[in-house]
């Protein structure tokens, strides 16, 4: 499977919020596919320190043989790689935006995009079959009563996208925590669509969301649902509406994005692989 490779250059650094930083990139190398469907994954490769631009294998058709050429790279030069979605793409250009949430030096993605400049160069993998949602929005919200999307600032960028996406009168709700009042940002969708913000406020991530779902009168009928953000408030969402709402499985499309005091280069836990698990099932039977 083909797993485009490529250098990309950041143009442009603004703040959508406090805690939000929104960056364009450009490559004359983008793949016509970039930002062409919502909810579309990447994943960005940030350099160490000394390192003007990422050391990274070439492109190539093999995806498994790429990652083991990544591997083998040296520790102390291998990339960080994290997973991001893209927010936009620039009509008529190979111009793209990926928001950034700024949480100080505790992360190599956060660090690079407080201090990140015009001419600062990153290596993008993807966007790839390997890491796209086998769910349609439009076709789940055709085939459901309405719409519920839940997440995190981390799951903003995604759930931006879907509203677009959306059919015309597409009924749906949407669920969003945020750090405070200051975070809350524009997100645009069908008419009809209802965004309660939660603020955290010091509360552990993901506690306002479980809390407010549990406690929310839905409206009636069987939503498609879309969760994402912190894995361990994912699970108990999802818990929540598959047990006590009588939400089908299969009518829940779910991704912890990011995991409460452990970074995407800790081992997974046995719930992480659980979920991998599910997921891998669901995207071969599909």
């Amino acid at each position: 499977m083909s797993l485009p490779v490529t250098c990309v250059q950041v143009i442009e650094v603004a703040r959508v919020t406090p805690r939000t930083a929104r960056i364009t990139f450009q490559s004359d190398e983008l793949d016509a596919s970039v930002g062409t469907s919502p909810d579309q994954q990447v994943k960005l490769c940030f350099p160490r320190p000394g390192q003007e631009a990422p050391v990274l294998p070439g492109r190539t058709d093999d995806a498994m043989g790429w990652y083991q050429a990544y591997l083998a790279i040296p520790e102390a030069e291998r990339p960080w790689m994290r997973s991001f979605t893209l927010r936009r793409r620039r009509p008529d250009t190979r111009q793209f935006e990926i928001d950034f949430v700024l949480h100080g030096d505790t992360g190599p993605a956060s660090a690079w995009a407080e201090q990140a400049r015009p001419g600062d160069r990153l290596g993008m993998v993807g966007p790839s079959a390997l890491y796209a949602s086998p769910v349609s929005i439009g076709s789940a919200a055709a085939a459901a009563d309405w719409v519920l999307m839940v997440g995190d600032e981390s799951a903003l960028p995604a759930i931006g996208t879907l509203l677009e996406a959306l059919p015309d009168g597409t009924a749906t709700m949407v669920f969003a925590e945020v750090a405070d009042r200051a975070e809350e940002q524009p997100l645009p969708g069908p008419a009809g669509t209802t965004v309660r913000w939660l603020h955290r406020d010091g509360a552990a991530p993901g506690r306002r969301l479980v809390e407010a779902v549990a406690t929310a009168d839905l409206p009636a009928g069987t939503p498609f649902a879309w969760l994402a953000g912190e894995a361990s408030a994912v699970r108990r969402l999802r818990r929540h509406l598959v047990e006590e709402r009588g939400v089908p499985k299969a009518s829940i499309e779910f991704s912890g994005y990011w995991r409460h005091r452990l970074t995407q280069d800790d081992a997974p836990t046995a719930e992480d692989l659980a979920d991998a698990r599910e997921l891998l099932a669901r995207a071969t039977a599909d």
